[in-house]
């Protein structure tokens, strides 16, 4: 599986000769369903988590108002099985019913939920990397594999999943552990992300436009500029040069690693490192969509003529199942001197 990022509409260093020292090289892990084992770089997927250590579990206050009825992760599963059949049903024949009775009596069983679940809560994985498949910007002295967890219900500060990172080198793990332990309940169905393996590929980014100097921005926004150039960006849908900018040639919408900050939801602010001060650095990006209608000159190549299947309802290229905070996507940010530091979280 491979996926390629469609060339740029336009050189921005050839229209913005500033651009180019800031320059960084971003890896799109383009997450596809799959079936990973724990030797995999995944999303979702079965951890290399060795057999003596103890799987981590939330133990903070959790935001029980915030959902009225919650699933398992079986029982999301089920649900999911049943959507993917009605999907293909309905691929092979358009007037076949969407739903059989058996199956709607099922998902009406399920659909009544769980009440609030009180007390420690087994973490999911949500992705691992292995240093093979994905460069990572930093990473601890001898360790080759991240592996990220989180809570799949909300905080009382926090309106998304609390995420853990462990790093280790895999050569060390000989006896894997073979059932981890999963939540008796799940916030909401959207925090379970679907088995995903990854096609990684580096592709080039730029700082959002709000990162830029005023002097940069200013010539972004120079309508004149645009059309001595020769480049109608009007016709992509923009509503002006800095939005034609920002959704198509700064920065790649999506999960990925490294790269630049996507500012959007605030403006930029300082992120010091919580224990030394230094600016922490993109790690991951955990994202609720691959592209969407704005951005829809990063889809891949390989999916403009053959395009993947989602499940009934899901937006298109929400290929991991998952919602940060309504469409966003939650960004991890990292300590440069040392990754081992407590790391940050940023949903923009």
């Amino acid at each position: 599986m491979s996926f390629t990022t469609p060339p740029r509409p336009l050189d921005a260093t050839a229209l913005f000769p500033q651009l180019a020292p800031l320059a960084r090289t971003a890896t799109r892990l383009h997450p596809r369903p799959g079936s990973p084992s724990v030797y995999d770089s995944s999303v979702g997927g079965p951890l290399l988590w060795p057999a003596d250590e103890p799987w981590p579990h939330c133990v903070e206050p959790h935001d029980s108002e915030a959902a009225d009825e919650m699933h398992s992760p079986d029982e999301i599963r089920i649900l999911r099985r049943i959507h993917a059949a009605a999907a293909e049903r309905r691929l092979r024949d358009p007037q076949a019913p969407a739903i059989t009775p058996e199956d709607r009596e099922l998902e009406q069983r399920l659909r009544e939920g769980h009440p609030w679940f009180d007390g420690p809560i087994p973490m999911i994985p949500v992705a691992q990397l292995y240093a093979r498949d994905v460069p990572l910007p930093v990473s601890p002295p001898g360790a080759d594999l991240l592996q990220v967890l989180w809570c799949p219900c909300d905080h009382e500060e926090f309106a998304h999943p609390r995420t853990a990172l462990f790093w280790r080198s895999s050569a060390s793990v000989t006896d894997v552990l073979e059932a981890p332990p999963e939540p008796p309940v799940i916030q909401f169905d959207w925090y379970l992300p679907e088995p995903c393996l990854l096609a990684p590929e580096q592709i080039t980014e730029y700082p959002s436009p709000l990162e830029l100097s005023k002097e940069l921005q200013q010539q972004l926004g120079d309508v004149n500029l645009w059309e001595t150039a020769g480049f109608a960006w009007d016709s992509t849908g923009a509503l002006d040069p800095q939005e034609f900018y920002f959704r198509n040639l700064c920065h790649a919408p999506g999960w990925k690693t490294g790269g630049w900050t996507r500012w959007g939801l605030t403006d930029p602010m300082p992120r010091p490192c919580p224990e030394c001060g230094t600016e922490t650095t993109p790690l991951l990006t955990i994202a609720s969509s691959e592209w969407n209608s704005g951005s829809q000159s990063w889809m891949p190549e390989e999916e403009r003529t053959n395009p993947t299947p989602l499940l009934l309802g899901t937006p298109p290229s929400n290929f991991t199942l998952l919602d940060i905070a309504g469409a966003y996507a939650l960004q991890l940010h990292v300590c440069p001197v040392s990754p081992d530091h407590p790391h940050i979280e940023l949903v923009q």
